[in-house]
Protein backbone atom coordinates (compact mmCIF):
# COMPACT_ATOMS: atom_id res chain seq x y z
CA UNK A 1 0.00 0.00 0.00
CA UNK A 2 1.25 3.45 -0.92
CA UNK A 3 -0.37 6.60 0.52
CA UNK A 4 -0.35 9.89 -1.36
CA UNK A 5 -0.26 13.09 0.71
CA UNK A 6 -1.23 16.38 -1.00
CA UNK A 7 1.26 19.14 -0.12
CA UNK A 8 -1.46 21.70 0.57
CA UNK A 9 -4.01 22.89 3.17
CA UNK A 10 -3.49 21.07 6.49
CA UNK A 11 -0.23 19.48 5.33
CA UNK A 12 1.73 22.55 6.42
CA UNK A 13 0.32 22.33 9.94
CA UNK A 14 0.36 18.58 10.50
CA UNK A 15 2.93 17.08 8.11
CA UNK A 16 5.34 16.04 10.90
CA UNK A 17 2.51 14.23 12.71
CA UNK A 18 1.30 12.47 9.57
CA UNK A 19 4.65 11.49 8.11
CA UNK A 20 6.04 10.22 11.43
CA UNK A 21 2.85 8.22 12.05
CA UNK A 22 3.06 6.47 8.67
CA UNK A 23 6.80 5.88 9.04
CA UNK A 24 6.35 4.28 12.46
CA UNK A 25 3.70 1.94 11.04
CA UNK A 26 5.89 1.03 8.09
CA UNK A 27 3.44 2.52 5.59
CA UNK A 28 4.95 3.80 2.35
CA UNK A 29 3.87 7.31 1.37
CA UNK A 30 4.67 9.97 -1.20
CA UNK A 31 4.12 13.71 -0.95
CA UNK A 32 3.13 15.76 -3.98
CA UNK A 33 5.79 18.26 -5.15
CA UNK A 34 5.93 21.92 -4.24
CA UNK A 35 3.20 24.01 -5.84
CA UNK A 36 3.99 25.25 -9.32
CA UNK A 37 2.16 26.90 -12.21
CA UNK A 38 0.99 23.60 -13.69
CA UNK A 39 -0.39 22.24 -10.40
CA UNK A 40 -2.33 25.43 -9.79
CA UNK A 41 -3.76 25.45 -13.30
CA UNK A 42 -4.86 21.81 -13.00
CA UNK A 43 -6.54 22.52 -9.66
CA UNK A 44 -8.26 25.61 -11.00
CA UNK A 45 -9.73 23.60 -13.89
CA UNK A 46 -11.18 21.08 -11.41
CA UNK A 47 -12.63 23.54 -8.88
CA UNK A 48 -15.73 25.70 -9.07
CA UNK A 49 -15.10 29.39 -9.78
CA UNK A 50 -16.09 30.44 -6.25
CA UNK A 51 -13.52 28.18 -4.57
CA UNK A 52 -10.70 29.85 -2.66
CA UNK A 53 -7.18 29.75 -4.08
CA UNK A 54 -5.84 27.23 -1.49
CA UNK A 55 -8.72 24.88 -2.35
CA UNK A 56 -7.86 25.07 -6.06
CA UNK A 57 -4.21 24.38 -5.23
CA UNK A 58 -5.26 21.42 -3.08
CA UNK A 59 -7.14 19.84 -5.97
CA UNK A 60 -4.06 20.33 -8.13
CA UNK A 61 -2.00 18.33 -5.66
CA UNK A 62 -4.67 15.62 -5.41
CA UNK A 63 -4.75 15.40 -9.20
CA UNK A 64 -0.97 14.90 -9.29
CA UNK A 65 -1.28 11.90 -6.95
CA UNK A 66 -4.28 10.19 -8.57
CA UNK A 67 -2.32 7.61 -10.58
CA UNK A 68 0.75 7.43 -8.33
CA UNK A 69 -0.59 5.76 -5.16
CA UNK A 70 -3.22 3.36 -3.82
CA UNK A 71 -4.93 5.82 -1.48
CA UNK A 72 -4.91 9.59 -1.22
CA UNK A 73 -4.84 10.96 2.32
CA UNK A 74 -7.64 13.49 2.83
CA UNK A 75 -8.18 14.21 6.57
CA UNK A 76 -11.22 16.12 7.77
CA UNK A 77 -11.49 18.52 10.71
CA UNK A 78 -14.81 19.98 11.83
CA UNK A 79 -14.33 21.29 15.37
CA UNK A 80 -11.36 21.51 17.73
CA UNK A 81 -13.38 22.43 20.81
CA UNK A 82 -16.83 23.77 21.56
CA UNK A 83 -19.32 25.64 19.41
CA UNK A 84 -16.88 28.57 19.23
CA UNK A 85 -13.98 26.44 17.96
CA UNK A 86 -14.98 25.46 14.45
CA UNK A 87 -12.82 25.50 11.35
CA UNK A 88 -13.53 26.80 7.87
CA UNK A 89 -16.18 24.81 6.00
CA UNK A 90 -13.56 23.85 3.41
CA UNK A 91 -11.81 21.66 5.98
CA UNK A 92 -15.11 20.16 7.09
CA UNK A 93 -16.19 19.30 3.55
CA UNK A 94 -12.83 18.50 1.93
CA UNK A 95 -13.40 14.73 1.88
CA UNK A 96 -16.74 15.09 0.08
CA UNK A 97 -15.36 17.72 -2.28
CA UNK A 98 -12.50 15.48 -3.38
CA UNK A 99 -14.71 12.39 -3.56
CA UNK A 100 -17.28 14.12 -5.74
CA UNK A 101 -14.66 15.74 -7.96
CA UNK A 102 -13.43 12.26 -8.87
CA UNK A 103 -16.68 10.30 -8.51
CA UNK A 104 -16.32 8.85 -12.01
CA UNK A 105 -12.88 7.42 -11.19
CA UNK A 106 -13.94 5.84 -7.87
CA UNK A 107 -10.93 7.41 -6.17
CA UNK A 108 -9.79 5.61 -3.00
CA UNK A 109 -9.35 7.97 -0.06
CA UNK A 110 -7.73 7.44 3.32
CA UNK A 111 -9.07 9.82 5.92
CA UNK A 112 -9.69 10.59 9.55
CA UNK A 113 -12.28 12.89 11.04
CA UNK A 114 -11.83 15.15 14.08
CA UNK A 115 -14.96 16.66 15.58
CA UNK A 116 -14.44 17.39 19.27
CA UNK A 117 -17.98 18.70 19.60
CA UNK A 118 -19.20 15.18 18.79
CA UNK A 119 -16.44 13.50 20.85
CA UNK A 120 -14.38 12.46 17.82
CA UNK A 121 -10.91 13.20 19.20
CA UNK A 122 -7.62 13.12 17.33
CA UNK A 123 -6.55 9.96 19.16
CA UNK A 124 -9.80 8.18 18.30
CA UNK A 125 -9.44 9.30 14.68
CA UNK A 126 -5.91 7.90 14.39
CA UNK A 127 -6.94 4.63 16.03
CA UNK A 128 -9.69 4.16 13.44
CA UNK A 129 -7.31 5.00 10.62
CA UNK A 130 -4.67 2.61 11.97
CA UNK A 131 -7.23 -0.18 12.13
CA UNK A 132 -8.18 0.49 8.51
CA UNK A 133 -4.48 0.21 7.61
CA UNK A 134 -4.42 -3.27 9.16
CA UNK A 135 -2.47 -2.42 12.32
CA UNK A 136 -3.34 -3.49 15.85
CA UNK A 137 -4.16 -1.05 18.65
CA UNK A 138 -0.75 -1.31 20.33
CA UNK A 139 1.07 -0.54 17.09
CA UNK A 140 -1.17 2.43 16.35
CA UNK A 141 -0.90 3.89 19.86
CA UNK A 142 2.88 3.64 19.79
CA UNK A 143 3.08 5.26 16.36
CA UNK A 144 0.67 8.02 17.36
CA UNK A 145 2.50 8.99 20.55
CA UNK A 146 5.87 8.97 18.80
CA UNK A 147 4.38 11.17 16.08
CA UNK A 148 2.90 13.58 18.64
CA UNK A 149 6.29 13.88 20.35
CA UNK A 150 7.94 14.61 16.99
CA UNK A 151 5.29 17.26 16.33
CA UNK A 152 5.91 18.91 19.72
CA UNK A 153 9.69 18.84 19.24
CA UNK A 154 9.39 20.49 15.82
CA UNK A 155 7.08 23.15 17.24
CA UNK A 156 9.59 23.93 20.03
CA UNK A 157 12.43 24.26 17.51
CA UNK A 158 10.36 26.70 15.45
CA UNK A 159 9.40 28.72 18.52
CA UNK A 160 13.04 28.95 19.65
CA UNK A 161 14.07 30.14 16.18
CA UNK A 162 11.30 32.73 16.28
CA UNK A 163 12.47 34.00 19.69
CA UNK A 164 15.97 34.50 18.24
CA UNK A 165 14.49 36.42 15.33
CA UNK A 166 12.61 38.68 17.75
CA UNK A 167 15.95 39.72 19.25
CA UNK A 168 17.27 40.94 15.89
CA UNK A 169 18.23 44.60 15.45
CA UNK A 170 16.75 44.60 11.95
CA UNK A 171 13.24 45.71 11.08
CA UNK A 172 10.85 43.00 12.26
CA UNK A 173 7.61 42.43 10.36
CA UNK A 174 4.84 40.22 11.72
CA UNK A 175 3.32 38.14 8.91
CA UNK A 176 -0.20 37.01 9.76
CA UNK A 177 -1.07 34.14 7.46
CA UNK A 178 -2.26 30.55 7.54
CA UNK A 179 0.61 28.07 7.06
CA UNK A 180 -0.93 26.74 3.84
CA UNK A 181 -0.64 30.23 2.35
CA UNK A 182 2.68 31.56 3.58
CA UNK A 183 4.61 28.27 3.34
CA UNK A 184 3.37 27.48 -0.15
CA UNK A 185 6.33 27.86 -2.50
CA UNK A 186 4.31 29.38 -5.31
CA UNK A 187 1.94 31.86 -3.66
CA UNK A 188 3.31 32.64 -0.18
CA UNK A 189 7.05 32.05 -0.07
CA UNK A 190 7.76 35.05 -2.38
CA UNK A 191 6.39 37.32 0.38
CA UNK A 192 8.97 36.05 2.87
CA UNK A 193 11.75 36.15 0.26
CA UNK A 194 10.93 39.77 -0.57
CA UNK A 195 10.98 40.81 3.09
CA UNK A 196 14.40 39.23 3.52
CA UNK A 197 15.67 40.99 0.39
CA UNK A 198 14.48 44.25 1.97
CA UNK A 199 16.70 43.45 4.98
CA UNK A 200 13.74 42.68 7.26
CA UNK A 201 13.13 39.77 9.61
CA UNK A 202 9.77 38.02 9.05
CA UNK A 203 8.03 37.00 12.28
CA UNK A 204 5.43 34.34 11.49
CA UNK A 205 2.05 34.54 13.19
CA UNK A 206 1.49 30.82 12.64
CA UNK A 207 4.59 30.06 14.75
CA UNK A 208 3.05 30.51 18.18
CA UNK A 209 1.93 28.51 21.20
CA UNK A 210 -1.58 27.69 20.06
CA UNK A 211 -3.24 27.55 23.48
CA UNK A 212 -1.77 30.90 24.51
CA UNK A 213 -2.74 32.39 21.16
CA UNK A 214 -6.35 31.25 21.44
CA UNK A 215 -6.58 32.77 24.91
CA UNK A 216 -4.86 35.98 23.77
CA UNK A 217 -7.34 36.35 20.90
CA UNK A 218 -9.99 37.20 23.50
CA UNK A 219 -8.18 40.50 24.05
CA UNK A 220 -9.23 41.43 20.51
CA UNK A 221 -12.58 39.65 20.21
CA UNK A 222 -14.60 37.12 22.19
CA UNK A 223 -16.92 36.11 19.37
CA UNK A 224 -14.56 34.80 16.69
CA UNK A 225 -15.68 31.24 15.81
CA UNK A 226 -12.86 29.98 13.55
CA UNK A 227 -10.07 28.27 15.49
CA UNK A 228 -7.23 28.83 13.02
CA UNK A 229 -8.11 32.52 12.63
CA UNK A 230 -8.37 32.77 16.40
CA UNK A 231 -4.77 31.57 16.69
CA UNK A 232 -3.58 34.21 14.23
CA UNK A 233 -5.49 36.99 16.02
CA UNK A 234 -3.95 35.81 19.28
CA UNK A 235 -0.50 35.92 17.67
CA UNK A 236 -1.05 39.61 16.94
CA UNK A 237 -1.79 40.24 20.62
CA UNK A 238 1.34 38.32 21.67
CA UNK A 239 3.76 39.76 19.10
CA UNK A 240 2.54 43.25 18.16
CA UNK A 241 4.65 45.10 20.75
CA UNK A 242 7.78 43.28 19.58
CA UNK A 243 7.55 44.10 15.87
CA UNK A 244 7.70 47.21 13.68
CA UNK A 245 4.83 46.42 11.32
CA UNK A 246 2.19 43.84 10.45
CA UNK A 247 1.27 42.23 7.14
CA UNK A 248 -2.09 40.48 6.83
CA UNK A 249 -1.73 37.84 4.13
CA UNK A 250 -4.81 36.03 2.85
CA UNK A 251 -5.90 34.20 -0.29
CA UNK A 252 -8.69 35.24 -2.61
CA UNK A 253 -11.61 34.90 -1.93
CA UNK A 254 -11.34 33.59 1.66
CA UNK A 255 -14.45 34.64 3.63
CA UNK A 256 -13.15 34.15 7.20
CA UNK A 257 -9.87 35.96 6.45
CA UNK A 258 -11.59 38.94 4.81
CA UNK A 259 -13.83 39.44 7.85
CA UNK A 260 -11.02 38.98 10.37
CA UNK A 261 -8.62 41.26 8.48
CA UNK A 262 -11.21 44.04 8.40
CA UNK A 263 -11.77 43.67 12.14
CA UNK A 264 -8.02 43.89 12.83
CA UNK A 265 -7.64 47.00 10.67
CA UNK A 266 -10.43 48.72 12.57
CA UNK A 267 -9.28 47.76 16.07
CA UNK A 268 -5.49 47.95 15.84
CA UNK A 269 -4.47 51.59 15.34
CA UNK A 270 -1.03 51.81 16.94
CA UNK A 271 0.96 49.74 14.43
CA UNK A 272 1.55 50.06 10.65
CA UNK A 273 -0.52 47.40 8.85
CA UNK A 274 -0.89 46.35 5.24
CA UNK A 275 -3.07 43.65 3.66
CA UNK A 276 -1.86 41.39 0.85
CA UNK A 277 -4.36 39.24 -1.02
CA UNK A 278 -2.82 36.29 -2.85
CA UNK A 279 -4.47 35.37 -6.14
CA UNK A 280 -3.79 33.29 -9.22
CA UNK A 281 -1.75 36.01 -10.93
CA UNK A 282 1.60 34.64 -12.04
CA UNK A 283 3.71 37.78 -11.49
CA UNK A 284 5.03 39.09 -8.17
CA UNK A 285 5.95 42.64 -9.22
CA UNK A 286 2.83 44.20 -7.68
CA UNK A 287 3.38 42.45 -4.36
CA UNK A 288 7.05 43.46 -4.28
CA UNK A 289 6.22 47.11 -4.99
CA UNK A 290 3.63 47.24 -2.20
CA UNK A 291 6.02 45.66 0.28
CA UNK A 292 8.84 48.04 -0.67
CA UNK A 293 6.54 51.03 -0.12
CA UNK A 294 5.32 49.64 3.19
CA UNK A 295 8.84 49.07 4.50
CA UNK A 296 9.96 52.53 3.32
CA UNK A 297 7.06 54.13 5.21
CA UNK A 298 7.99 52.26 8.42
CA UNK A 299 11.65 53.27 8.11
CA UNK A 300 10.78 56.92 7.47
CA UNK A 301 8.40 56.89 10.45
CA UNK A 302 11.05 55.40 12.75
CA UNK A 303 13.68 57.89 11.55
CA UNK A 304 11.38 60.79 12.36
CA UNK A 305 10.60 59.39 15.80
CA UNK A 306 14.31 58.96 16.44
CA UNK A 307 14.98 62.59 15.42
CA UNK A 308 12.28 63.81 17.80
CA UNK A 309 13.85 61.83 20.64
CA UNK A 310 17.24 63.43 19.94
CA UNK A 311 15.70 66.90 19.86
CA UNK A 312 14.00 66.33 23.20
Amino acid sequence: MKIGIPRAFLYYKYHVLWETFFEELGIEYIVSPKTNKELMREGTSLAIDEACLPHKIYLGHVNYLVDKCDYIFVPRIATLGGTKDIVCSRFQAIYDLVKNTYKEKDLKLLYYSIDILNKDTELKAFLKMGKFLGKNKAQVLKAYYIAKQAEKTTALIELNEQRKNLESDKLKILVISHPYNIYDEYIGRPVLDTLKELDCVPILGCVVETKKAREASRMVTRTLPWTFNKELVGAISLYKDKVDGIILVSAFPCGPDSLVNEMILRRLKDKPIITLVLDAQEGTAGMETRLESFIDIIRIKEEREHEKELQN
